[in-house]
């Protein structure tokens, strides 16, 4: 997948679902995939849903963790992730 096919996929989950999969909210985020994956392994990150056998996070969720860890630098000059 392309990055710009990621943007337009999270972009809808967006204005439809307020959940996406690890992909989606990777991208969302900013991290790689492999990065989300392993800090859910390890306990770290932001929240995250089973449903089912299917791993989502909620947009909220993401937000928030975002807004947490958030450098004081980046906060200062008026960066945001999302």
């Amino acid at each position: 997948m392309d990055e710009d096919d990621a943007i337009n996929r999270a972009a809808r989950a967006r204005k439809g679902s307020p959940f996406l999969n690890t992909a989606q909210a990777a991208h969302y985020i900013g991290l790689a995939e492999r990065t989300l994956e392993t800090m859910r392994g390890q306990g770290q990150g932001p929240a995250f849903r089973r449903h089912g056998r299917f791993i989502r996070y909620h947009i909220d969720e993401l937000d928030a963790w975002s807004r947490r860890n958030g450098s004081r630098r980046d906060a200062e000059r008026g960066d945001r992730h999302v």
